[in-house]
């Protein structure tokens, strides 16, 4: 019986297997194989011992099965995996998980995890970027109206707002970049931290698993790899989905009918929008995406509370991070796909962009107008308190702005009629937008490292 979403809705496979047991298995297997080579190396098991182990230390010899019809008897998931390790390894059994503590084991392997996540999330980012570029691109001059307080604003292009997401997913992949080498750090320091179960090779033994493995060494462990180190990659992973989420919004928000700006893709031949509706299109992805990194979010506070653990541990952490981890990669993971589909395939209608505009009544350009006036000597407070007075009065009247504009003397005075016109096109007043949708998308090729268009 499948229960969790995850099993049968929502995740894609590459992430699936990271956090599957099967690949946990496989990881703690290396974290084994790893040890012995070290003990090997310093002289304190024989080298013959450490490949008989290396060799044995793989999924084809120490199955899932096995492990688990221990554990069952045991009660403890690491002593399980070196008992089915031992069993595999006759004599050299003997040197199994030695000096080591569980968690040398769990975290370890955990790291490599992350690793492996990590590196399939800044794959999605990537990919989400150059799509992102390509639209900006098409759409660095198609002008639309700014919104503040769900009110219309100022124009502004579509390029523009797609390219503000872009730097924003620059950013963080940046964090991913500075947050790999906290993250992916694993220990071999046995219980408590000290080294004492490893003697005076300690140091040694602990570094060379860790390089064996590429993985950073925890400096000053407790029985645990620092929380705070899992609490960060959660949190840059629900900050990640939290801005798709915006992304998401915005698209469901410009899609509404009274908006029909932009819509995501829709297979008119077989997709179904509602089971009674039978007219409807409506923004699934998005609204998917919205759910979903709030679940993402919700992980937050639980891998905070994983931060703070009786003395050098207790287990209280372990649980709950069995269901945040993979929950939080497989679901970023989603959402960026998902968000890079939205994105790949989006409609964007220019037309309804430019009826919007032209419903706005010219009031949209009140800005350009009291910035005109201040520009042929009027005070700036003085143009904008007379473009406030025409503005809110033309409203009350039912007249668009250009109108009562050029029936207010104190404006034709300093404006001439065709002066007012070029002033009042919205076009011309979308500052260095496109340009900076080109100097977005240079930025993303440089940090990219590659020619994106």
């Amino acid at each position: 019986m499948l229960i969790c979403p995850l099993d049968y809705r929502y995740g894609r496979k590459e992430m699936k297997a990271v956090f599957s047991e099967e690949n946990r298995l496989n990881t703690q297997l290396l974290v084994e194989a790893a040890l012995a080579r070290a003990h090997a190396a310093v002289g304190n098991i024989p080298k013959e011992a450490a490949e008989v182990i290396t060799a044995m230390a793989t999924p084809e010899h120490v199955r899932l099965e096995r492990v688990k019809e221990i554990e069952a008897e045991t009660k403890h998931d690491v002593m399980a995996l070196v008992n089915a390790i031992s069993e595999q390894c006759g004599d050299a059994g003997r040197y199994v998980h030695l000096g080591a503590t569980s968690n040398d084991i769990v975290d370890t392997a955990a790291a490599l995890e992350f690793r492996a996540a990590l590196d399939i999330v800044q794959r999605d980012i990537d990919t989400l970027v150059i799509t992102m570029c390509a639209l900006a691109a098409r759409h660095r001059g198609t002008v639309m109206v700014g919104r503040t307080h769900g009110q219309f604003a100022i124009p502004t292009t579509f390029g523009f707002k797609v390219s503000g997401y872009i730097t924003e997913m620059l950013r963080h992949r940046q964090r991913i970049k500075e947050l790999r080498p906290r993250a992916c750090v694993g220990k071999m320091s046995g219980a408590i931290g000290t080294g004492a179960g490893f003697g005076n090779s300690f140091f040694r033994v602990q570094e060379l698993v860790m390089n064996d493995l590429g993985l950073g060494v925890e400096e000053a462990a407790t029985q645990l790899v620092g929380r705070d180190r899992y609490a960060e990659l959660v949190f840059v992973l629900s900050l990640i989905s939290t801005s798709c989420e915006r992304y998401a919004t915005e698209i469901r928000n410009l899609q509404r009918s009274e908006i029909a700006e932009v819509a995501e893709a829709f297979d008119a031949k077989k997709q179904v929008g509602s089971s009674t509706m039978a007219q409807k299109k409506n923004p699934m992805l998005s609204e998917n995406i919205s759910g979903l990194a709030r679940v993402v979010r919700a992980y937050v506070n639980p891998q905070m509370e994983c931060m703070v653990l009786w003395h050098e541990r207790d287990l209280s952490n372990s649980s709950a991070e069995r269901f945040i981890l993979p929950h939080v990669a497989v679901l970023t993971d989603d959402i960026l796909a998902k968000m890079n589909d939205v994105f790949a395939h989006l409609s964007v209608n220019e037309r309804n962009m430019r009826r919007n505009i032209d419903s706005a009544n010219g009031f949209i350009m009140a800005e350009a107008v009291l910035l005109a006036l201040a520009s042929k000597g009027l005070g700036r407070q003085e143009a904008h308190e007379l473009v406030r007075k025409v503005a809110m009065q033309a409203e009350a009247d039912g007249k668009g702005l250009k109108e009562a504009l050029k029936a207010n003397n104190a404006v034709m005075k300093l404006l001439s009629a065709v002066e007012l016109d070029a002033v009042m096109e919205p076009t011309n007043y979308v500052g260095k937008a496109p340009e900076m949708v080109d100097r977005t998308i240079w930025q993303a090729q440089a940090e990219l490292g590659r020619k994106i268009l």
